[in-house]
Parts: structure tokens; C-alpha cells; sequence
């Protein structure tokens, strides 16, 4: 196994989820990178290496306060790059 924020994949997932549900956002490949790019730096890194430090990330990410901190990270990036999208 390599060394992996954990945090991308579920800023991915909460952020793949968020658009589902949002038709007035641009949701190209592009667009999307730089929202989970906004999110991320505004977010702490969680980086696994094994295995077992992936069940741990996965079992802190169940806690209310992790997902809500996620959310609305996430959230602040829809809006910002939706009034200034790179294309």
C-alpha cells in the first residue's frame, strides 16, 4: 500500500453525492478538481499507509463532526467556484 490522504476520497464522495442533486453547477472534470482542490486546503490531511490505518480513518469519518466539517467545506467550494469557474 502507498501513503494516501484519506481525505480526498471522502471529500470525493461527499462531493460526487452534493452535485447529484445540484443542476445550476457546472460539473465537468475540471470544475470538480477545483472544488475538491478548494475543499482539501481548507480541510486536515488524514494520510493512511496500511491497512489498518485505513479502517481507523474510515471509523473516525462516522463521526457527526467529521462529515459535517467535510459538508460544508465542500459546500463553500461549489458556491465559490460556481461564480468564478476556470473555463
Amino acid at each position: 500500500m502507498e501513503i494516501h490522504n484519506y481525505m480526498e476520497d471522502a471529500v470525493e464522495d461527499i462531493l460526487n453525492n452534493t452535485l447529484s442533486e445540484r443542476k445550476d453547477v457546472c460539473k465537468c472534470n475540471k470544475c470538480k478538481l477545483d472544488m475538491m482542490a478548494w475543499a482539501l486546503n481548507r480541510l486536515p490531511s488524514k494520510y493512511v499507509v496500511t491497512s489498518k490505518g485505513r479502517i481507523y480513518t474510515r471509523l473516525e469519518e462516522i463521526g457527526i463532526q467529521f462529515k459535517a466539517d467535510i459538508i460544508r467545506e465542500v459546500a463553500k467550494a461549489i458556491e465559490h467556484i460556481k461564480k468564478s469557474p476556470r473555463h
